[in-house]
């Protein structure tokens, strides 16, 4: 399978933003093309198996803290089977309301 080209990669992180955003789901974006240490930090908490046989995997890869969720690829399954919360590892989605009482 080919690597996916610069503008799908794009589109893969705006999915997954956008799904964050309109389920109010707080997150951090972390631009890894400046910063080595901020790359490398993301290769190292990446498990081995998920890494591809050629390069380093692409994002968008998503961690809760320091605890690796999946790729694009498993948050598109997620999103399928209706399991996002559990895959980010959030007890249930979050409440609509823009302020409690």
């Amino acid at each position: 399978m080919a690597a996916p080209s610069a503008v799908s990669v794009k589109k893969r992180q705006q999915a997954v933003v956008g799904f964050l955003e309109a389920n109010r789901i707080s997150f951090q974006e972390v631009d890894i093309t400046n910063v080595e240490e901020r790359r490398l930090w993301m290769y190292q908490h990446i498990p081995p198996e998920k890494h591809p046989d050629k390069g380093n995997p692409l994002p968008p890869q998503i961690f809760n803290g320091d605890c690796y969720c999946g790729d694009y690829e498993d948050f598109f399954q997620s999103k399928e089977n209706n399991t996002v919360f559990t895959f980010l590892g959030l007890n249930s989605q979050p409440s609509v309301k823009d302020s409690e009482s």
